[in-house]
């Protein structure tokens, strides 16, 4: 790292470093045909249904990590999105949900990755939470908002409950106090490269979910 990294603070680093990958997920053809209202609400289960096996794997490597000293403070209940994505599923697909339920091949590798690092590098892991769940609170509300028109969920409720964080009444507040856990990481500078490193990973796994939902569901020319 140079010296304007000793100065800068981590969060600033991890942004500005994965900006470009970040970008490229936010502007996938699936997700742009998705929040333009040009796909039904077949490809919105089909991806919501993806999230949950990423989250399934995020949030089981979270237990085993609460007392660890990189990885434990960032393991807040208030995230945990497992219980929501499955109320909405049940909304999407009926109780039966799990029937038949398959990730595509892009999820199972994003989902295996999620696991390795949680079992065997808690510093990966964070970037793993880290890029999921601050998306979650900044954009994924703009995807809960065009869910609700263009398909008709009631308001915050079934069908959108992922992306209602009920336990966090501020989320500015609570970005700001993430983005602190990030700059007191108990890791030194290569070690924070690494995780940078995989937070670019991270974002590449997404784009290969949305590739492979872009080609399960093309637009018709």
């Amino acid at each position: 790292m140079d010296a304007t990294a000793a100065v800068t603070p981590f969060s600033t680093l991890i942004r500005t470093a994965s900006h470009e990958q970040h970008t490229e997920a936010e502007t996938s053809t699936f997700m742009g045909d998705l929040l333009g209202g040009r796909l039904g609400v077949d490809a919105y289960t089909r991806y919501t249904e993806q999230l949950w096996f990423v989250y399934r794997a995020l949030e089981e490597g979270a237990e085993a990590l609460r007392g660890d000293p990189v990885a434990g403070p960032f393991i807040q209940p208030e995230l945990m999105r497992s219980a929501e994505l499955e109320r909405d599923l049940t909304h999407l697909r009926g109780a039966d949900w799990r029937a038949g339920l398959e990730p595509l091949p892009a999820t199972a590798a994003y989902a295996a990755r999620v696991a390795e690092c949680a079992r065997t590098w808690p510093a990966g892991y964070i970037a793993h939470h880290y890029t999921r769940y601050l998306g979650d609170l900044s954009g994924g509300q703009i995807i809960r908002d065009k869910a609700e028109k263009t398909w008709g969920f009631d308001r915050k409720g079934d069908g959108v409950r992922f992306y209602v964080f009920e336990q966090i009444t501020n989320p500015a507040a609570f970005k700001r106090g993430y983005r602190d856990l990030l700059d007191a990481v108990n890791a030194d500078d290569l070690e924070k490269q690494r995780i940078i490193e995989e937070c670019k990973r991270a974002f590449a796994l997404n784009t290969a979910v949305f590739r492979e939902l872009g080609e399960v569901f093309p637009l018709s020319a």
